[in-house]
């Protein structure tokens, strides 16, 4: 039997590397739907990044975003569900990062509104109305994310040091190259929101198939019944998932949906 579910990551796995979308990949998405198949998009991105692909969702309208930590109605540009991290904890968890490992910066993701500390180098451009603070303002309220960015560090030196101390304190991932941790509440990943969704409309495990290429789309491919790696996946991907396929460049995701619905 086909797959129920299917939940892809956008950014190097669904998406080409300039962004887009191609007509294969349309096709094939519109194709699982017509076939029953419920496809939904998740992904590290925040809400008002998921609105550039908003004519590629499905009718069903939601996508999961900020790793889980937001469930987002892309059609009313609302979101509906919320896993947020305490702002008590997220302080914690930046002190004890800044104390730590000097010269880290942090920014914040909550709900619709961005915010980031003066000296945080963003590699994109502040939506409109974003917040600039230091940390300690920007976190009065619950995050949906805390992004802890270091320049100066090796990323792959300061993605190690960074876990380690935030410990069990949260859950911390990574899906840039750059030296750049995505940080949620304990228990928040794309798998538990996904798991959610799929409980809501009685889908179980095994009736999933899901894609993925960074590091914070392993508890998604490990909780999935059938999973895939992009060729162009981290190493951490490809040890946990169930098969391998095509780059994102090359449709790979696209071509395992022909395959899977004929």
């Amino acid at each position: 039997m086909p797959p129920r579910v299917v939940a892809t990551d956008l950014d190097g796995t669904l998406l080409r590397s300039d962004g887009s979308i191609s007509g294969r990949t349309r096709a094939a998405l519109q194709r699982a739907e017509r076939a029953g198949a419920t496809v939904i998009f998740v992904s590290g991105r925040p809400p008002r990044w998921i609105d550039e692909v908003a004519d590629a969702i499905g009718s069903h309208g939601l996508a999961i975003c900020a790793n889980g930590a937001l469930v987002y109605d892309v059609l009313a540009r609302e979101v509906v569900e919320q896993h947020g991290m305490p702002a008590e904890v997220a302080l914690r968890v930046a002190r004890a990062l800044r104390e730590a490992v000097p010269g880290v910066t942090f920014a914040i993701e909550r709900r619709l509104e961005f915010g980031r500390e003066p000296v945080f180098a963003s590699r994109w451009l502040p939506p409109e109305g974003a917040i600039e603070a230091e940390i300690e303002e920007l976190l009065v309220e619950p995050v949906a994310k805390l992004l802890a960015r270091h320049d100066d560090l090796d990323p792959a030196e300061f993605k190690q040091r960074a876990a380690q101390v935030v410990g069990s304190m949260a859950e911390a991932t990574h899906s840039s190259p750059s030296a750049l941790m995505e940080i949620s509440a304990v228990g928040v990943s794309k798998a538990s929101t996904l798991a959610t969704v799929c409980e809501q409309r009685a889908v179980r495990a095994h009736e999933v198939v899901a894609f993925g290429d960074m590091p914070n789309d392993v508890p998604m491919l490990a909780w999935a019944g059938t999973s895939y790696a992009v060729a162009n996946a981290h190493p951490e991907v490809v040890e946990v998932a169930d098969h391998r396929c095509a780059a994102n460049d090359e449709d790979g995701v696209a071509e395992v949906l022909e395959q899977l619905f004929g």
